[in-house]
C-alpha cells in the first residue's frame, strides 16, 4: 500500500511550487522521526512542519461514525454556546503571521470550514504568505464557491466522501453525495475555464462496516471526476478499555479529565471482515485508476483483521506529534492532539504561538508521551495522526 508521501509526484505534476512546500513539511516531520525526542531546553518551534487550524465547532451533517457529532460525539449540546468562542480572522491571521517563516504545511477543517465566515479571506491570506493550505470540507457547500476556491489557488481540497449515494447519505446524511459529485464538476469545470490545475482533489474515505464492500467500486467511479488524490481513512476507533486506561493514565499523569476519545467508542468497526477488506484494498491498489490511492494507516494486508477486531493491539508507536507539529482548536487553544483536544497547551489570546509551543505543559506533555512504553499513551492505539505519523510496528 503506499503511503503519504506518494502526494508528492502528483502534486509535482500539478505544480511544482507547491509540491516543494509540501517536500518540506514531510522532510521535517521525516527528521523528527529520526531525531533525539528532546522534551525542554531546545527551540521545538523551528521544527514546526504542519499545523492544523480547527476554523468552527459548526457543522451542517452529522455523520454517525464522528467523534464530534456522530452518535456518541462530544459536542451535542455544545455547538451554540462553543460557535460564539471562535477566532476572528485577525486572531488566526496574528497566528499566521507568526508561523509563516517557517513554511509550514497548513490544514483548514472544522466542524464544516465552510460555516467559518471568513474562510476565504482567511485562505487567501495564508496563501499570500506562501503557505501550502489544504482544506477539508464535506463538499455540500463546495459547488457555489468553486469559482473562488480556484481562483484563489488553494493547494489541495480533501472532500469526505464513502460510497455511492445510498450507502454514502446513510452514513454522512441525506443528499451529501448528489451535493459533493455537483461541487466536482463545478471545481473541474472552473478549472478548466480558468486553465488551473489547482487545487488538487482529493477524496478522504472513512471506513466502516457500512461502506468498505463499496470502496473498490467508488474508487474505479473517482476517475469520472478528475480525483488526483484517494485517501482511505481505516477510521478511528477505540473501545470501552482502552477510554477507561487513557482516563485513568491522562488523570495520573497529566492531571487532566478527558472526554473527547469516547466518541469514537463507536462500534462502527465490527462485522468488518478484514481477509474481505485486504482483497478490496489489493483490488483498489492494483487497478489503473487515474489518481492515487492512500491507505492510512498502511498495513500489511494479513494484519487489516487486527486493526479492526483487535483495537487493544498496537499497529503504529512512537508518536512523533509534538515535536513538529500543532493543532489550533476554534477558540485559540492549542495542543498536540487533533481528535483528542483535552490537553491544552495554552491559548493564543494570553501567550504567543512559539512561547506555547515550548512552554512547560508542553515540554511536560512530550517528557510524558517520550517516557511511555512505546512512546504512546493508552488512548493512541488507533489515533488518526499516529497512523498517518508513527512508527510502523513489525509485522504490520
Amino acid at each position: 500500500m503506499k503511503t503519504n508521501i506518494s502526494t508528492l509526484p502528483v502534486l509535482f505534476n500539478k505544480d511544482c511550487s507547491q509540491a516543494a512546500k509540501l517536500f518540506r513539511g514531510f522532510f521535517k516531520i521525516g527528521k523528527a522521526r529520526f531525531f533525539p525526542k528532546r522534551h525542554s531546553g531546545c527551540d521545538h518551534f523551528k521544527n514546526l512542519a504542519l499545523v492544523y487550524f480547527k476554523l468552527t465547532p459548526l457543522c451542517n451533517l452529522r455523520c454517525v461514525m464522528c467523534g464530534q457529532y456522530g452518535e456518541k460525539g462530544v459536542m451535542h449540546g455544545r455547538i451554540a454556546e462553543e460557535a460564539k468562542k471562535a477566532l476572528s480572522l485577525d486572531g488566526w491571521k496574528k497566528i499566521v503571521d507568526e508561523i509563516a517563516p517557517l513554511k509550514p504545511v497548513t490544514y483548514l477543517w472544522g466542524g464544516e470550514p465552510f460555516l467559518y465566515p471568513d474562510l476565504f479571506p482567511l485562505a487567501k491570506y495564508m496563501l499570500d504568505k506562501g503557505l501550502y493550505v489544504s482544506v477539508n470540507t464535506n463538499g455540500t457547500l463546495m459547488e457555489k464557491h468553486a469559482e473562488q476556491i480556484v481562483r484563489d489557488r488553494w493547494s489541495t481540497i480533501f472532500v469526505s466522501l464513502d460510497a455511492f449515494r445510498d450507502t454514502n447519505d446513510a452514513q454522512r446524511g441525506a443528499g451529501s453525495y448528489d451535493k459533493v459529485i455537483a461541487g466536482f464538476k463545478a471545481i473541474n469545470e472552473e478549472k478548466k475555464r480558468q486553465k488551473s490545475k489547482l487545487p488538487a482533489l482529493g477524496v478522504v474515505s472513512v471506513v466502516t462496516n457500512r461502506n468498505y464492500m463499496d470502496l473498490a467500486n467508488l474508487a474505479s467511479a473517482l476517475d469520472d471526476y478528475n480525483i488526483d488524490i484517494h485517501m482511505i481513512n481505516m477510521g478511528t476507533y477505540t473501545n470501552d478499555n482502552v477510554v477507561a486506561a487513557q482516563k485513568r493514565f491522562m488523570r495520573e499523569k497529566l492531571d487532566t479529565d478527558i472526554d473527547c476519545l469516547e466518541g469514537y467508542n463507536t462500534g462502527y468497526n465490527t462485522g468488518i471482515d478484514g481477509h474481505t477488506f485486504h482483497k478490496i484494498l489489493n483490488e483498489i491498489h492494483g487497478g489503473r485508476h487515474g489518481h492515487t490511492t492512500i491507505a492510512v494507516p498502511a498495513l500489511n494486508p494479513e494484519k487489516v483483521n487486527i486493526y479492526y477486531g483487535e483495537l487493544e493491539t498496537p499497529v503504529r508507536n512512537n508518536c512523533i506529534v509534538p515535536w513538529c507539529q500543532a493543532n489550533v482548536n476554534y477558540n485559540g487553544d492549542v495542543h498536540f492532539c487533533a481528535d483528542y483536544p483535552d490537553y491544552i497547551l495554552g491559548n493564543v489570546g494570553e501567550s504567543s504561538f512559539r512561547e506555547i509551543y515550548n512552554g512547560e505543559r508542553a515540554n511536560r506533555f512530550r517528557k510524558t508521551i517520550n517516557s511511555c512504553e512505546g512512546g504512546m499513551f493508552p488512548g493512541c492505539l488507533r489515533c488518526y495522526q499516529n497512523m498517518l505519523f508513527g512508527s510502523k510496528i513489525k509485522g504490520f
